[in-house]
């Protein structure tokens, strides 16, 4: 019999103003009360404050409303320090005070991992640290408008346009002081159309800008960046294509934190936040404590930014990563380090490893440090490869809730679990599990 589509009929629903009472936050830092007792999701609203709000979408079993008002506020609501709050799409949680933001995002995490793992454990200490000008990196966007001129910044809440901004609280200072001086530049460009973004990064000898062109840059216009950079001490980086860098002045980047200095690309991932990095790395080996006759493996590795501690405290260590220009990268950098107990290997971690050449040999430790989706796959495999302690760094608490329910039914027991700060005035939270068997 034929069968004939039906649309779907849309649900309505009321789009008058409506009054909430917010009773707790989720791990994305919206306010959740109720209508109908029907969760309603509100961004910007907090724990114990009564709102009013608008709906924008009803499913079946949720909502989701634009805060309108705040009828009475919680104690714990500030005046967020930024003047681009409201529009930037940055930093969601300024308007929280900055406490009560490591408490949320504590509970947070101990919610998620009783909920999904099913064990409920005591958090370590949280490392934190500053809350202004932590950031070592910033991409702006950089757009010719009829009306506004060139516009350079980030972009607005759930929009592809962007907000002007001349200075970023929470970028470092070094980075903040070069945003007027290049758009000063850039406005005075033959061309300025055919800039596409600038990327700001912080190195531990100078700073780092990279510019996207679709165009090739006038002779005079490359000149005036080259005597900017070489004036302001400032690695600079040409990107004519999106997967090309050209470096026109300045020396190769490079950070150095727990004893191991580590170059890199402007396009390579680096967190963020350097103090946190550091203390996130001393944490990590004090939680795996590699002993010096012990094999480690480290899964996600980067360019080395574990590996190479690891391989200082380790008899041998196995590095792993997807992307071969990362494991070219970590091999150089360990010879630079001079650290010759330590491997590199490109493999996709998604699937089957038993084949892999390093997979064969057994692991005394672990430690993942996998990206937001988590290390479904590979957690599966991490009983048989022998490790009797793994490390688990997250920097999405839903993924590693999930993948802790693997590690468990393998055998292992949770026995730390602790929340890094990365990021400030945000909803994103890092986190580390230590897994023993």
């Amino acid at each position: 019999m034929a069968r004939f589509f039906k649309p779907t009929k849309k649900t309505s629903f009321s789009k008058k103003h409506q009054e909430v009472q917010i009773e707790r936050m989720d791990h994305h830092g919206a306010g959740i009360g109720y209508l109908n007792n029907k969760p309603v999701f509100v961004e910007g609203a907090l724990a114990d404050e009564k709102v009013l709000v608008q709906l924008t979408e009803s499913k079946a079993k949720f909502a989701k409303a634009n805060l309108i008002k705040i009828l009475k506020p919680a104690e714990q609501r500030v005046e967020p320090f930024c003047p681009h709050y409201n529009e930037c799409g940055g930093c969601n949680q300024q308007h929280l005070e900055r406490e009560a933001q490591i408490t949320n995002k504590e509970r947070v995490l101990s919610q998620l991992m009783t909920k999904f793992a099913g064990q409920t454990l005591d958090l370590s200490p949280s490392i934190t640290g500053e809350g202004l000008g932590y950031r070592r990196r910033a991409r702006l966007s950089i757009h010719l408008e009829k009306q506004r001129g060139l516009v350079m910044g980030f972009r607005r809440k759930q929009s592809n346009q962007i907000v002007d901004v001349d200075h970023c609280p929470v970028l470092d200072d070094k980075l903040n002081a070069l945003i007027p001086q290049l758009r000063s530049i850039f406005a005075d460009f033959k061309q300025p159309a055919t800039l596409g973004h600038l990327e700001l990064v912080l190195g531990d000898a100078e700073p780092v800008a990279v510019i996207r062109h679709t165009k090739p840059l006038t002779g005079k216009d490359q000149a005036r960046l080259k005597a900017f950079a070489e004036q302001a001490g400032v690695t600079l980086y040409l990107m004519p294509e999106a997967n090309q860098l050209d470096r026109v002045v300045g020396e190769q980047p490079f950070y150095g934190e727990v004893g191991v200095k580590l170059p890199f690309l402007p396009s390579h991932f680096i967190q963020v936040n350097q103090a946190i990095n550091a203390r996130m790395v001393a944490q990590a080996l004090e939680w795996l404590a590699p002993e010096s006759t012990e094999r480690v493996l480290d899964l996600f590795c980067g360019l080395g930014n574990f590996t190479l501690p690891l391989a200082k405290q380790s008899a041998h260590v196995v590095g792993v990563e997807g992307v071969q220009d990362m494991v070219d990268w970590a091999a150089d950098n360990a010879k630079l380090n001079g650290l010759s107990n330590v491997e590199f290997y490109q493999a996709n971690l998604e699937q089957e490893l038993s084949q892999q050449p390093w997979a064969s040999q057994q692991f005394d430790k672990i430690l993942l440090d996998p990206a937001r989706a988590g290390a479904s796959g590979v957690v599966d495999q991490v009983s048989a490869l022998g490790a009797t302690r793994v490390l688990y760094v997250s920097c999405n608490p839903a993924t590693l809730a999930r993948d802790s329910q693997s590690l468990l039914e393998q055998g292992y027991t949770l026995t730390r679990l602790g929340m890094m700060d990365m990021f400030p005035h945000t909803s994103h939270l890092e986190s580390m599990a230590l897994f023993e068997k």
